[in-house]
C-alpha cells in the first residue's frame, strides 16, 4: 500500500492541490462573494434567524433544520478534530489562518450550491426531495454525462474514501486511549453502521437532528473551559497563527515550506472539514421542504461558519495552548490522538473517556452523513433496490477496512478523491451561478417588501429561464407541502 501511495496517490494529490484546486477554490469563492455583495456578511443575522425558525413545517418531509443537521453531521467530524491536528502538524499554526480564509470565502460558495440544489431538486417517494450537483448538472446544464461523472466521484469519495477516514479516526482513538484492538473497533463500527444505513436517509435525518447539535455544543463548551483557563495566552496564540500564516517567526519553525505548507494544509483540511464548494452538502440541502431555495442556502452557509470558525478554531486553540508538551510541528502526522492528548494535558487524564465519546460520535455521525450523500447519488444513477443493498454492504465493509489501514494512506486517498469531485462541482457552479444569483435577488426583493419569501420558477423576472418539471411551479403540490419560515 505504501508503494501505491508514494508512486501514484501522492504525486496526483500534489499536482491537484499545489497547482490547481487551492486557487480555483478561493477564486470561485471570491467571485461569488463579490457577485452576492458578500452575502455571508450582509445576511449573517438572517442566517441565525433562519436556523431558529426552521425546525417545523415539513409536513412529513425533511425539515430545513434536519437537512442542516445532516449536512452538519458530515461537516462536523474528523475534519474538526483529526483534520485540524493534521493541519497543525504538517502546516504549523499558520494553517489555521488559511482554514479561516477558506471558510469565510466559502460561505458564499455554500449558499450558491445549496440554492442551486433546491432550485433543481426533484420529489422523492417518501415525501422529501432529492437533489445536489448531479441533479443540477443534468437539469441545469442539460448534461446527463456530467451528472453521472459527479455522482460516481461523490459515491466513491463519501461512500468509500471519507468513511474510511472516519473509521480510521475512531480506531486510532480507541487504540491510543484505551488499548482497544483494531479488529474489535472494525467489528463494532460495522455493526453500528449496518444498523443505520439500511434504514435510509430519513432515519439518518432523525438521528442527526438530536445527536449532532448536542455533541457539537458539548465539544464547544469543553473548549470554552480550556480557553477560559488559558485566557492570558489567547493573544499569544493568535499571534502565532497570524505570523506563521505567512511563514514568519518562530511559529513557522520546523515546518518545511513555510507559507506554502501553511496555505496548502490549511486549504486542504479546511475544505475537508467545511465542504464549501465540494458539492457534498447540497445533497442534504436539497432534501429540505422550504418555501424558498435561498432560505436553505442561508442555513447551509451558516453551517460552514459553525464548522470552521467555531468548532475547528476550538480544536486549534486547545492544541496550541498545550504547546510543546504534546505538539511538535513537522515531526509527526498526528490526528485525533493529538487533540485528545492536548485536552488531557489541559484538564487531566480523566477527560480521555469524554474525548473518546465525542470523537466517536463526531466520526460515526459523519459516516451517516456521508452515506446519505452517496445514497442520493445512487438514486440519481437509477440504482435498483438490489444495487442499493449491495452498496450498503460495501459501505459497511469499507468502514471496517478503514479501521485497519494506516492513517497517512487513508487521508491521502481522501484528498485526491475530494479534489476531483470539488473541481467538477466548482465548474458547474460558475456555469449555473446566474440561477442562484437570480434566486437571491428574488428573495431579497420579497424581504424588502415585508413578505415571507415564496419561490416560483414560472414568470420570474430574476431567473434566466424556466425549470422544466419544477417542484416550484405554482400548481405543484410539492412546492407547498411545507413552508419553513
Amino acid at each position: 500500500m505504501d508503494f501505491i501511495q508514494q508512486n501514484l496517490i501522492d504525486p496526483v494529490s500534489n499536482v491537484l492541490w499545489t497547482y490547481v484546486l487551492v486557487y480555483v477554490l478561493l477564486g470561485v469563492g471570491l467571485y461569488f462573494g463579490f457577485r452576492t455583495r458578500f452575502v455571508q456578511v450582509r445576511l449573517f443575522g438572517r442566517m441565525l434567524r433562519q436556523i431558529t425558525s426552521s425546525r417545523s413545517g415539513s409536513d412529513g418531509g425533511i425539515s430545513s433544520f434536519q437537512a442542516f443537521c445532516v449536512g452538519l453531521a458530515s461537516r462536523v467530524g474528523t475534519g474538526n478534530i483529526a483534520g485540524v491536528a493534521i493541519a497543525l502538524t504538517l502546516g504549523g499554526p499558520g494553517a489555521i489562518f488559511w482554514m479561516w480564509v477558506v471558510a469565510l470565502v466559502g460561505m458564499a460558495t455554500a449558499l450558491i450550491e445549496a440554492t442551486l440544489a433546491q432550485i433543481f431538486k426533484i420529489p422523492a417517494g417518501d415525501g422529501s426531495f432529492r437533489g445536489g450537483p448531479a441533479f443540477y448538472i443534468e437539469r441545469g446544464l442539460g448534461s446527463r454525462r456530467g451528472g453521472v461523472l459527479f455522482a460516481v466521484l461523490l459515491i466513491f469519495t463519501f461512500g468509500i474514501a471519507f468513511n474510511m477516514v472516519q473509521a480510521n479516526t475512531i480506531s486510532d482513538v480507541l487504540a491510543g486511549g484505551h488499548g482497544v484492538g483494531e479488529w474489535w473497533s472494525a467489528a463494532l463500527l460495522m455493526v453500528l453502521t449496518a444498523s443505520v444505513v439500511f434504514g435510509g436517509v430519513r432515519r439518518i435525518a432523525r438521528v442527526a437532528e438530536w445527536l449532532l447539535p448536542a455533541m457539537a455544543l458539548a465539544y464547544v463548551l469543553l473548549a470554552a473551559v480550556i480557553i477560559a483557563l488559558n485566557i492570558t495566552q489567547v493573544g499569544a496564540v493568535l499571534g502565532q497563527i497570524f505570523s506563521a500564516a505567512f511563514g514568519l517567526g518562530e511559529a513557522a519553525a520546523g515546518i518545511t515550506g513555510g507559507l506554502a505548507a501553511a496555505l496548502l494544509n490549511g486549504a486542504k483540511r479546511g475544505l475537508f472539514s467545511n465542504e464549501a464548494g465540494m458539492g457534498s452538502a447540497p445533497n442534504a440541502a436539497a432534501t429540505a421542504t422550504t418555501s424558498h431555495p435561498v432560505k436553505q442556502g442561508l442555513v447551509q452557509s451558516l453551517g460552514v461558519f459553525v464548522d470552521t470558525i467555531i468548532v475547528c478554531s476550538a480544536t486549534a486553540f486547545i492544541i496550541l495552548f498545550a504547546g510543546s508538551a504534546v505538539y511538535r510541528p513537522g515531526e509527526t502526522t498526528e490526528g485525533a490522538s493529538l487533540t485528545q492528548a492536548a485536552v488531557a494535558h489541559e484538564l487531566g487524564s480523566g477527560t480521555t473517556w469524554v474525548m473518546s465519546v465525542l470523537i466517536f460520535v463526531f466520526a460515526f455521525s459523519s459516516v451517516l452523513g456521508n452515506y446519505s450523500y452517496a445514497e442520493v447519488n445512487m438514486t440519481f444513477l437509477r440504482a435498483r433496490p438490489v444495487a442499493l443493498t449491495v452498496f450498503r454492504v460495501v459501505v459497511v465493509a469499507v468502514v471496517g477496512a478503514g479501521a485497519l489501514l494506516e492513517l497517512a494512506t487513508v487521508w491521502a486517498l481522501a484528498d485526491v478523491a475530494m479534489g476531483f469531485m470539488a473541481l467538477v462541482n466548482l465548474v458547474a457552479l460558475v456555469l449555473l451561478g446566474r440561477w442562484a444569483l437570480g434566486a437571491l435577488r428574488d428573495f431579497e426583493r420579497q424581504v424588502r417588501a415585508g413578505q415571507d419569501p415564496v419561490f416560483r420558477t414560472t414568470d420570474n423576472p430574476d431567473l434566466p429561464g424556466t425549470v422544466a418539471d419544477s417542484v416550484w411551479s405554482s400548481d405543484e403540490p410539492a412546492r407547498s407541502a411545507g413552508r419553513t419560515s
